[in-house]
């Protein structure tokens, strides 16, 4: 095939700067053009630059977020994309690759990546680009034996990177913290460094991603014994792979709590507390990072039935989930509470 005649005539710069505005959709056909175009659109650099682009220019009116089924028993795994706003339905996307377990995990997102785990050993993992119908299967990890895994996805600005964190608990063993980077392909273990009275992370199960928050990823844990009243939050910075200590909000010691979860709410770190079996919530937001003092308790939801939370759009919407239980069957409904 011949080259275009008018990118023969345009200065490379105006050319870029052209197909940066596209939307990926349009730039993905473009690789069949022609080698030039191909080898032009597949450069880290223009990767980039399409990428920071599209962040800076995003209609958030048309904006989207996908969400997936939680199901105990075997189904057709499939993503739902969802107008962020109204959270009306679009498409049914189906994953493109099979999990052993049904109980699959959106781990976190980000720049349009999904990384998705199984909820029962977190040894299949996968990194997944719906828009290019891409995806990676990651290697196994150094540590498969184990009784709990937490884990967390991020995008590595310094190094134009994706990592996956993976904390795992060995039978009769101190856990253990594995990274994954996707330039290297592997995985390799790193220090905990949180004191030496050892911190045990919450290992009960959440639906909700694992929230990037001012550069570090968020977990529930306990330091020292297992005791409920030393709970706190264990942070790690993506960058510099360090881990630091955060405290919960003040009173949830006290509380008796259904389900405690840790989010992102509108770029600031949330906890969610949920009491009376799960029919009143309670959302803290941490309004400046780091700082105990400004826990600030937004808002107490309650609700009619039993339900679980499962994420935060964009704009500040709360997903949940709700179980009917009519004649000894469980069945569930999704809806949103706006904020």
């Amino acid at each position: 095939m011949t080259e275009p005649p008018i990118l023969n005539r345009l200065p490379y710069d105006i050319v870029i700067n052209i197909l940066k505005r596209l939307p990926v959709k349009s730039v993905i056909r473009l690789r069949c053009v022609s080698k030039s175009l191909y080898s032009s659109i597949t450069t880290p650099y223009f990767i980039s630059t399409h990428l920071n682009h599209t962040k800076n220019n995003i209609n958030r009116d048309n904006a989207c977020v996908i969400h997936l089924r939680y199901s105990s028993r075997p189904a057709i795994q499939a993503c739902t994309v969802a107008l962020d706003r109204s959270f009306d339905t679009i498409s049914e996307i189906r994953i493109p690759f099979d999990f052993a377990h049904p109980r699959v995990q959106i781990v976190g997102s980000s720049n349009g990546l999904l990384c998705l785990a199984d909820l029962d050993s977190g040894k299949a993992i996968y990194l997944w680009n719906p828009s290019v119908r891409k995806f990676k299967k990651l290697p196994d990890p150094c540590l498969v034996n184990s009784r709990f895994v937490k884990m967390g996805f991020a995008y590595h600005s310094e190094n134009n990177d994706y990592k996956v964190v993976r904390i795992s608990s060995p039978p009769s063993s101190p856990q253990v913290v594995e990274v994954y980077t996707l330039s290297s392909g592997s995985w390799r273990r790193v220090e905990t460094s949180l004191g030496a009275n050892g911190v045990y992370y919450h290992f009960r199960r959440s639906l909700l991603p694992t929230p990037l928050v001012s550069g570090a990823l968020h977990w529930i844990a306990i330091e020292g014994e297992e005791k409920l009243n030393d709970r706190m939050i264990g942070s790690f910075d993506v960058n510099s792979e360090k881990f630091r200590k955060l405290a919960l909000p003040p009173g949830h010691i006290e509380a008796k709590s259904f389900e405690t979860h840790l989010s992102s709410f509108k770029g600031k770190l949330a906890f969610i507390r949920s009491e009376r079996l799960g029919r009143v919530f309670s959302i803290w937001v941490m309004r400046e990072y780091g700082v105990v003092d400004s826990w600030t308790k937004l808002f107490v939801v309650p609700f009619q039935r039993i339900t679980h939370c499962t994420a935060f759009t964009d704009y500040g919407s709360l997903l949940v989930f709700s179980y009917n239980y009519t004649n000894r069957i469980k069945s569930g409904q999704k809806f949103v509470l706006d904020f």
